[in-house]
């Protein structure tokens, strides 16, 4: 499927979804849409990655996508009205239009009648089924080993690391596969539930449902993780994900030299011990899941400093740690598998 993705004014630090498209997905990228770095190209930021023209808008573009995607994810998941032209022109071109924003595009009269009448599709992947439930406490009794990642804040890498993890898993020779709980892991993947939008008395039975559905079709299950236990905002989610997937071992999450947590800068980060005994006390009543591994993003730190922030993380955990993306998996791997 040929796509762009919209990350205006964001890309490519803040645009995590189109990052994560750009890494892990399918697609053929037809480009990327950000009006302040337009007439660039994206391995002009990010080497590592599927490279794309990046343009002002859709007008810049030929007629031959098949689909948009939003590629950004502001903190409440709104609709920015600056967006509404480019998802205009998308639509009566024909294309469809991929959102994982709370704001849902299927329930905006304007967007289901352009897609109506140009015979597009609004594919909403924050959307829940709507047959989910409470758990069931049944995830612990797979046959597979579940791998949990665990964060320190928001948009430390965990997405990135559960992706980087099945994929080195896989490619050593194990049966692994991704169990998507966020709008990125979904749309790559192409199934998943979004965990932030089901109900609160659910959470926990969705990740459960998912975990049921691949675990006895696999050796190893690495389940994306959500915000953070301490998140004063998204802790709920970060506890449903921990309780209803049960797992086996969990890896934590970190940005290099990161103090506050992003968007309450008002609230420091506790030590990395407390996070350990955080995450495991609070797995305990389910699951005897320690933290074995560490994954620690680098990207804002020079090749030696970063090498010596990921001997200290690792120092710190008492455990194998890694940046996922800039150096090899085999330690952290080896503590897993």
């Amino acid at each position: 499927m040929r796509v762009a993705i919209l990350a205006h004014e964001q890309f490519p630090d803040r645009a995590k979804t189109a990052l994560g498209i750009l890494r892990y997905a399918d697609y053929d990228v037809a480009a990327v849409l950000d009006r302040e770095t337009a007439g660039g190209q994206v391995n002009d930021y990010v080497p590592d990655v599927q490279d794309a023209p990046i343009v002002a808008g859709m007008d810049a573009l030929a007629d031959d996508l098949d689909a948009l995607i939003i590629g950004i994810a502001p903190i409440g998941g709104g609709l920015e009205d600056s967006w509404r032209e480019d998802i205009r022109v998308a639509l009566e071109r024909g294309c469809d239009v991929i959102s994982g924003l709370h704001h849902f595009l299927e329930d905006d009269d304007e967007f289901s009648r352009l897609a109506a009448e140009h015979g597009g599709e609004l594919r909403d992947v924050r959307k829940p089924p709507e047959d989910l439930t409470v758990s069931e406490g049944l995830a612990g009794e797979v046959d597979a080993e579940v791998i949990l990642t665990v964060g320190t804040d928001c948009s430390v890498g965990k997405m990135t690391t559960t992706m980087e993890l099945a994929r080195d898993a896989r490619a050593a020779g194990h049966d692994a596969a991704v169990i998507p709980t966020g709008q990125t892991g979904i749309m790559i993947e192409g199934w998943g539930n979004p965990i932030d939008r089901v109900v609160s008395d659910f959470t926990a039975g969705a990740v459960e449902e998912m975990i049921r559905e691949k675990g006895d079709e696999h050796d190893y299950l690495f389940v994306e993780g959500q915000g953070s236990i301490v998140h004063p905002a998204y802790s709920a989610v970060t506890c449903g994900i921990l309780h209803g997937s049960m797992p086996d071992e969990l890896v934590l999450c970190h940005t290099a030299g990161k103090e506050v947590i992003h968007g309450y800068e008002s609230f420091s980060l506790p030590s990395i011990q407390t996070y350990v005994d955080l995450y495991e006390s609070l797995a305990a009543p389910v699951s005897d899941a320690d933290v074995v591994a560490g994954a620690l993003n680098t990207a804002g730190l020079e090749d030696d400093a970063a090498a010596q922030a990921i001997d200290e993380f690792a120092t710190e955990l008492g455990a194998p740690a890694t940046d996922v993306i800039r150096e090899d998996t085999d330690d952290v791997l080896e503590s897993l598998l």
